[in-house]
């Protein structure tokens, strides 16, 4: 009889499944269940987009890439960084395209951490930073944000952690699951930490589009940093692509070059058919995200004023498509309120702790739903808060 004990790697039994999941997958088994937990665009993806697709399918191209991916798509990818990060990547040798931007976290994790490196990640944060690290034989160090700091990463965090077993920094702005971002005068101070150390940025920008009021600055714009950085970005969030399953990760080749050995032997080459769907969002759908970010913009605004009336401070996000509200002043915990209010209201959100434990005290929820979804959601959270409050 097999002993699956012994046979399942420790590092993966021990693994702890995602928060995120876990809440959705209980509001599956549940009727009329308002979801506003999962990180995933309402809005169709283009047509121009769907269209170039149907018309490569048509066409037969459905054969195996070359690894790094359709050199039309990396050349494109070129150019949509160096208008957005105003910083050029060889289509040669600099560019990756993965499956998904997650991919690129995993390949990059896995291509230059080794046993006993230490890993800085950036706290609250997306669920799979520290379980690849894990994977990889490295130990996630925890640097935490503070709402009264904006959630931003400061530079004495920083310096705090830094030892000398530290490899990479992880720098996820805009950053799920708070929305807040990184300004230049903000990336400054971190770049001038890491300038005369051995440390490599994993820059994860994958909501790079979707910030209210001002653009992304990229930490590769700052001086000497892109020698250090690999920028993960994709097309998910921004192209309403999240099934495409398509993403990208730019850097010195060096890097990656050695990156590129680890996708060619897991993953062969990214969806054919995908490819040719991003190089036509790139080339002619970027107005289209002018419009999803411009709705996106009316939700935050209606989501920040409903949460500090109803009153659970929250902190106005910059970037993404999640607010954080503060429930503390229930004195509930994340997972007690997020466990009774779905099953009071039928309204599922995340709690914050999922995102590490600097989120406790928090929830997420996204406002990548309809205006009428979300109101009707605020509403049932409304209620509950005033109802605990009522009962003590």
């Amino acid at each position: 009889m097999m002993d699956y004990g012994r046979i399942i790697n420790k590092k993966t039994k021990n693994m702890k499944p995602s928060g995120i999941r876990k809440f959705f997958d209980l509001a599956l088994t549940m009727d009329n269940v308002i979801a506003l937990g999962v990180g995933e665009p309402n809005f169709q993806t283009p047509w121009p987009i769907r269209r170039a697709a149907i018309t490569a399918l048509e066409q037969g191209k459905t054969f195996y890439t070359a690894n790094a991916g359709l050199y039309n798509l990396r050349q494109s990818i070129s150019e949509y960084v160096i208008d957005y990060a105003k910083t050029e990547y060889s289509p040669d040798n600099e560019i990756i395209v993965t499956v998904g931007g997650s991919e690129g976290i995993d390949l990059s994790i896995r291509a230059v951490v080794e046993p006993g490196d230490e890993v800085l990640i950036v706290e609250p944060c997306f669920v799979c930073y520290s379980p690849i690290v894990e994977l990889a034989g490295g130990t996630p160090v925890v640097v935490e944000t503070k709402a009264e700091d904006g959630f931003k990463l400061t530079a004495n965090a920083l310096k705090e952690k830094i030892t000398d077993k530290t490899k990479v920094l992880i720098l996820p702005f805009p950053n799920n699951p708070t929305g807040a971002i990184m300004t230049k005068d903000d990336l400054e101070p971190i770049a001038e930490v890491l300038r005369d150390t051995n440390i490599l940025i994993l820059s994860d920008e994958i909501y790079s589009e979707l910030t209210y009021g001002r653009k992304h600055y990229s930490i590769v714009q700052c001086d000497g940093m892109r020698e250090r950085t690999i920028l993960i970005n994709g097309f998910s969030k921004a192209f309403a692509m999240t099934g495409w399953r398509l993403g990208f990760l730019c850097g010195p080749r060096e890097l990656v070059g050695q990156i590129l050995k680890i996708h060619q032997y897991a993953i062969m080459s990214s969806p054919t058919v995908s490819q040719y769907a991003a190089i036509e969002a790139l080339k002619n759908c970027r107005k289209d995200i002018d419009m999803m970010v411009g709705e996106y913009n009316i939700r935050r605004r209606y989501c920040v004023n409903g949460f500090n009336e109803i009153g659970l401070d929250c902190f106005e996000p910059e970037g993404a498509f999640y607010v954080f509200p503060c429930i503390k002043s229930t004195g509930l915990s994340s997972q007690e309120f997020c466990e009774r209010l779905l099953y009071s209201k039928n309204v599922a959100v995340v709690p914050g702790d999922a995102f590490g434990e600097c989120g406790e005290g928090f929830i997420r929820v996204s406002y990548a739903y309809s205006l009428e979804h979300l109101k009707k959601a605020i509403r049932k959270i409304g209620e509950f808060v005033n109802e605990i409050k009522e009962n003590g």
